[in-house]
């Protein structure tokens, strides 16, 4: 091969690799996390009195894992919504009683993890707690799942009540035999609230507020946390006895997907 045909391979060979390196596609710059806009606040630091036993950060839940955008055990809700809960939780205290949130503010993101939870008729792994009386396949229908949920809005709050002095509930070990949710209270998950007549997030009809066969300590349990709750703008669900809205809501017309943690709050 002459000097001349060396070059121009070599010459080939150069331009080739600099059009394969130049069409090499850039890589993909990370999307930035959205953040909360003003009027979001952490509730400890608005009443760190208030217990917090952030389920959705824990596989104690429906689904039996941690919820997407669930990042740290932290209550967030909008400022007029946490200050309500002060209110009411000096109210308790004096009853010699405290609030404890189970969920506050609830980022899009984990409401579509539990839409795509609920398509998934084969994962039925804490059907033995949960939904025990409930098919799975009529989680929408009736009412239990949503493609949208009020606490994506900030004002909505899961809450319960704690006699004082509070003892810690023990932690949840995945695989353990599950009970159901609606038994006797010595006979159901161990949960350091009063007997509000069943577990958090029980997906059955004895979850709703009045259901008729709630009586005694447990239709004074419900009472109490409905009564003490109104009095500061809060609006019970019907359907679950522990859900209440901050009414008016600061933000009734939009769902935010900012996830669950410290660095998401305005600074």
């Amino acid at each position: 091969m002459t000097a001349f045909a060396t070059a121009l391979r070599g010459l080939t060979v150069a331009v080739t690799a600099l059009f394969a390196v130049a069409t090499v596609p850039a890589p993909a710059e990370a999307r930035p996390e959205p953040h909360a806009p003003q009027g979001f606040v952490a509730l400890r630091d608005v009443d760190p009195t208030i217990l917090q036993e952030m389920r959705y950060v824990t596989p104690h839940n429906f689904v039996g894992e941690r919820i997407d955008g669930y990042r740290q055990p932290l209550c967030i809700l909008t400022e007029p919504a946490a200050k309500a809960l002060h209110k009411a939780q000096r109210v308790l205290l004096r009853k010699g009683y405290s609030l404890k949130v189970y969920d506050c503010y609830r980022p899009q993101r984990a409401v579509d993890h539990f839409v795509r939870w609920a398509e998934d008729l084969g994962d039925e792994r804490m059907k033995g707690e949960f939904y025990p009386r409930v098919d799975k396949s009529r989680l929408f229908e009736d009412g239990y799942i949503a493609k949208k949920s009020g606490h994506s809005r900030g004002s909505t709050v899961d809450l319960t009540v704690v006699r004082l002095p509070a003892w810690p509930t023990r932690p949840y070990v995945p695989g353990e035999p599950l009970k159901p949710c609606y038994a006797p209270q010595g006979e159901r998950f161990p949960d350091n609230s009063v007997d509000m007549g069943t577990g958090y997030d029980c997906f059955d009809t004895l979850s709703h507020t009045d259901d008729p066969r709630v009586t005694g300590k447990q239709r004074a349990h419900r009472d109490l946390l409905r009564n003490t709750l109104a009095k500061t703008g809060f609006v019970n669900l019907p359907e679950e006895w522990w859900h209440f809205t901050y009414k008016p809501e600061m933000f009734p017309e939009t769902y935010f997907d900012f996830p669950v943690s410290r660095r998401s709050l305005p600074h």
